[in-house]
């Protein structure tokens, strides 16, 4: 029966047309994979099941953190505390993305949740970039496969990455883009001024209130608000992880990387601009890392490779860029890009001097 005629349900064509335009490219690039690939489209799907049982916590903890943060009324004077100390706010930030477990595309939702929350973007910007390059366990990892003394490096090379962004973005403190990094008519930008307008027991001047469940204005707000953050982090994060899952199909790493051992200066920028569509996530990446320095790959070079595909890999700036506006985006992309060269050709300095 036609989706025109009058009482019938609508059928598939106008349930699609009035899907979400990034729900509907899901399906439609799902639909389209399991019919031109059906295997690649069967692993498709178990990879996206895969990663969503990983990111899952953190989209839940993000979501209900930043919408506490903002029920609470604690978001203003946070942020004013971390304005007043910028320098520390940065290192520390930097210090704490060395510990923490994010992978590159599962940090993005908290990073949201911390911009919402009234955080300076230094910090998070230091947070943001050094915390999907190590965390303890990928320092065993990497010490148990390749050896210590790539362990090391790869961690300095992740903190000083985080602190370079993080001071670099400091420096432009002044300019009205950093001040104000989220998008335009996003979930996040309702949270402080939805407080703000309410009226009742929230109080005029929104004073700071830990227990916020035990006062129904703020209450009701609080789970809107992390609803709709969790579902517009959901429907970017599912198109990130099918794309994910057809660039590792599809472009496989250790076949491009094979490129890099030459020694030769631009070895280095080159492995962070193919870091870019082969994205591998950190533990991933450290067999395949340590099979192509064995195979001639350059230090320096691996060091750009698994920063460049860390921070600035496509799925990770597909979902970086529904959240910030297109200046922060290109900034991100700038200090990845930069910060992976750097310490590729830092690591190449230290080793030809040594």
């Amino acid at each position: 029966m036609s989706d025109t005629l009058a009482g019938s349900r609508p059928g598939v064509f106008t349930r699609l047309v009035r899907l979400d335009r990034v729900w509907a490219a899901c399906v439609a690039l799902v639909v389209a994979v399991v019919l031109v690939d059906p295997p690649q489209g069967g692993q498709t799907l178990v990879f996206l099941g895969e990663s969503w049982l990983w990111t899952l916590p953190f989209v839940i903890g993000s979501s209900l953190l930043a919408a506490a943060i903002a029920a609470t009324g604690i978001d203003r004077p946070l942020a004013s505390v971390l304005s007043r100390r910028p320098v520390v706010a940065v290192v520390l930030a930097g210090g704490l993305g060395a510990l923490s477990p994010f992978c590159s595309v599962s940090v993005v939702p908290v990073v949201a949740g911390l911009l919402a929350a009234g955080v300076p973007l230094a910090p998070v910007m230091a947070f943001w970039v050094g915390s999907p390059l190590i965390d303890p366990e990928m320092f065993l990892l990497t010490a148990g496969i390749i050896g210590l003394d790539f362990a090391v490096l790869r961690t300095l090379t992740a903190v000083l990455s985080g602190l370079a962004a993080g001071f670099l973005t400091l420096a432009m403190l002044r300019l009205p883009w950093v001040a104000s990094p989220l998008r335009a008519n996003l979930p996040f930008d309702r949270l402080g001024t939805i407080y703000d307008t309410c009226s009742g027991s929230c109080g005029g001047e929104r004073l700071v209130k830990l227990a916020f469940w035990r006062d129904p204005a703020r209450r009701a707000p609080f789970w809107s608000q992390a609803r709709a953050i969790g579902l517009f982090m959901a429907k970017w994060l599912t198109l990130a992880f099918i794309v994910q899952s057809l660039l590792l199909a599809w472009v496989p790493a250790d076949d491009a990387a094979l490129l890099l051992g030459g020694g030769q200066w631009w070895t280095v920028p080159l492995a962070a601009l193919i870091g870019v569509p082969t994205y591998l996530n950190g533990y991933a990446a450290v067999p395949v890392i340590d099979g192509l320095l064995k195979l001639g790959m350059e230090p320096g070079a691996a060091i750009a490779f698994l920063i460049g595909g860390e921070v600035t890999s496509l799925p990770t700036a597909m979902a970086v860029f529904a959240v910030v506006r297109g200046k922060v985006f290109a900034l991100y992309l700038a200090l990845g890009l930069g910060c992976a060269m750097a310490m590729g050709w830092a690591t190449q300095a230290m080793l030809a001097a040594s």
